[in-house]
C-alpha cells in the first residue's frame, strides 16, 4: 500500500511539472544557468531597462516638431477678410524655440494689423524665441528627459537586486534539494536495518529463543519507520517541485523536475572563506551592491529637480525675433519686403508660493535620501560581517556534526554486537540506532545551515552580481 501511494505521489509530479530523463548529477551552475536566461520573474526584471527606455524616448517627444496651422475670418466685421497660417515649430535642447512657415491674408483687413496683412502671394516667416532667465538652463522638458535618462540608469539597480535575490534563492532550492534527497536516503537505510533484523528476529521467534513481543516491537519499529520514509519522500518531492521553479528546458523554457537519480553523491566539500578574501569582498560590497547606486542615482534626480524649483522662482524675460519675406511684387506700400521684429517680455509671480514650497520639499526630500544612503552602506557593512560570522560559527557546527556522527555510529555498532550476542535488549538497540539516525540527520542539517549561510554571504556582498549591472562610472 505505501509503494503504490509512493507511486502515485511520483506519478501526479510527472504531470505537474514536465522533466527530461537525465541520468548525470544535477550540478548548481546548471541551475543557475538556466535561471539567468530562462527564470520568467528575472526575464521580467531585464524588461525593465525596455521600459526606460521607451520613457526616454516619450521624454524626447517634448522636443518633436510641430505643425501648427490657423486660420482667422470675420464674418460679421466692418472688414471682410481673412488670415491663415501654416508654421513648423521646434523647440530647441538650449531653451526656447525657432518657427518658420507661411502667412497668406485675403480680402481687406485693418492697415494698423501689421501681423494679419500679407502680399497676395503671401510671406515667408522665420523666428526664435530664447529665454534670458527663467528656462535659459532648465525647463520642465528638459528636466523630464534629464530625469528619464536617470531612471534608465535606475534600471540597473533594480534589476541587480532581484537577480541577487533570485540566485540566492536558487542556491537555497538546490541545497535544500539535496537536503531532502539525503534525509531521505538515511530514512531508507534506519528502514532497511529494521526490516533485516525483522527477518533474523522471526527465525529466533520460530525457534523459541526469544520472546514473541520482542518481534512485535520489532515490526512496530519497521511500520514507524516506513511512516518515516514516506514523509520524508514527501519532503523530497517538495524540494524537488521547488528547485524546478528555478531549473528549466533551454528550450521550451518549461520547469524541469529533477529526479532522484540526478542527486549529487553528497555536499559538495565546504570551502571557507578566509579573512583576507573576506575583507576584499566586504569592501567591495559598496559598489557591487544596487542599494548605494540607487541612492546616488535618486539624488541626481532630485538634483534636477531643485535646479527646476531653482528656476521656477526666476522672473521671466524672453526676446523674440521674427522675420517676414513677402513673396511675389504686389506688396502693399506701407509692408516692407523684408521686416525684422522684436520683442521683448518681462514677468514675474507675486509671492511665488508654489515654486517656494516646491523647493522646500525637495530640500527635505535629498536630505531624506542622504540620511538612507548613509544606513544603506551602514547596512552592507553589517550584512557583510554577520552573514561571515554566521558562514563561520555554521563550518565550526558541521565540523562537529561530523565528530557526533562518527561517536554515534561506532556506539549503534557495539551496541549491535552486543546484541548479536545476546548481551542486550532490542530497546536499548534502538535507541543507538535512533541516535545515529539523528546524528546523520544533524550533519545534513549542519551541511544546509553552512550552505544558507553562504548564499547569505555571496548576496550581501553581490558575489553574483554581473559586470553589466556595475557600472558605477556616471
Amino acid at each position: 500500500m505505501t509503494r503504490r501511494r509512493l507511486s502515485r505521489l511520483s506519478w501526479l509530479c510527472c504531470l505537474l511539472t514536465p522533466f527530461s530523463l537525465y541520468s548525470a548529477p544535477l550540478q548548481l551552475d546548471d541551475v543557475l544557468l538556466t535561471l539567468r536566461t530562462q527564470y520568467p520573474p528575472l526575464v521580467a526584471a531585464w524588461l525593465q531597462q525596455d521600459i526606460a527606455n521607451g520613457k526616454i524616448r516619450q521624454a524626447d517627444g517634448a522636443f518633436d516638431p510641430m505643425l501648427i496651422a490657423s486660420l482667422n475670418f470675420r464674418p460679421l466685421d466692418y472688414y471682410e477678410g481673412a488670415n491663415m497660417s501654416f508654421l513648423i515649430d521646434q523647440p530647441l535642447l538650449s531653451g526656447g524655440s525657432v518657427y518658420a512657415g507661411y502667412r497668406l491674408s485675403t480680402g481687406t483687413l485693418p492697415d494698423y494689423d501689421r501681423k494679419d496683412r500679407t502680399s497676395s502671394s503671401g510671406e515667408g516667416v522665420m523666428g526664435v524665441r530664447i529665454p534670458l532667465l527663467r528656462d535659459r538652463t532648465i525647463d520642465a522638458r528638459r528636466a523630464n528627459m534629464g530625469k528619464a535618462a536617470v531612471d534608465r540608469e535606475l534600471a540597473d539597480p533594480l534589476i541587480l537586486r532581484q537577480y541577487l535575490t533570485f540566485h540566492r534563492a536558487a542556491r537555497i532550492a538546490f541545497y535544500n534539494w539535496i537536503a531532502a534527497g539525503e534525509r531521505l536516503e538515511i530514512a531508507e537505510k534506519v528502514l532497511g536495518i529494521a526490516k533485516k533484523r525483522d527477518e533474523f528476529l522471526k527465525k529466533q521467534s520460530e525457534e523459541g529463543a526469544i520472546a514473541a513481543i520482542v518481534l512485535v516491537d520489532n515490526r512496530r519499529l519497521v511500520v514507524s519507520r516506513e511512516i518515516a520514509v514516506i514523509q520524508a519522500s514527501r519532503r523530497f518531492q517538495a524540494a524537488s517541485i521547488e528547485l524546478s521553479l528555478f531549473h528549466r528546458d533551454p528550450q521550451t523554457t518549461e520547469p524541469i523536475l529533477p529526479l532522484r537519480a540526478q542527486l549529487p553523491q553528497a555536499f559538495p566539500q565546504p570551502q571557507p572563506v578566509d579573512q583576507l578574501q573576506f575583507i576584499s569582498d566586504r569592501g567591495r560590497a559598496a559598489f557591487r551592491r544596487p542599494e548605494i547606486r540607487e541612492m546616488d542615482l535618486l539624488l541626481r534626480k532630485g538634483s534636477i529637480d531643485k535646479s527646476l524649483a531653482n528656476n521656477n522662482l526666476k522672473p521671466n524675460l524672453d526676446l523674440a525675433m521674427e522675420l517676414n519675406q513677402a513673396i511675389g511684387h504686389d506688396v502693399p506700400k506701407d509692408i516692407e519686403d523684408t521686416e525684422i521684429m522684436g520683442l521683448l517680455r518681462f514677468s514675474v509671480p507675486i509671492g511665488r508660493n508654489e515654486a517656494k514650497g516646491r523647493l522646500e520639499a525637495i530640500d527635505a526630500s535629498i536630505k531624506q535620501l542622504q540620511q538612507r544612503r548613509k544606513f544603506a552602506s551602514e547596512q552592507i557593512t553589517a550584512e557583510s560581517n554577520n552573514t561571515y560570522q554566521e558562514l563561520a560559527a555554521a563550518l565550526e557546527a558541521l565540523a562537529q556534526s561530523k565528530v557526533n556522527v562518527e561517536l554515534a555510529r561506532q556506539l549503534e555498532v557495539a551496541e549491535s554486537e552486543r546484541f548479536a550476542q545476546g548481551a542486550t535488549d532490542l530497546l536499548t538497540l534502538q535507541i543507538r540506532e535512533q541516535s545515529t539516525f539523528d546524528a546523520e540527520t544533524q550533519e545534513i542539517d549542519a551541511f544546509l545551515a553552512f550552505y544558507r549561510a553562504l548564499a547569505d554571504y555571496q548576496a550581501a556582498v553581490a558575489a553574483d552580481a554581473p559586470a553589466s549591472l556595475l557600472n558605477t562610472a556616471k
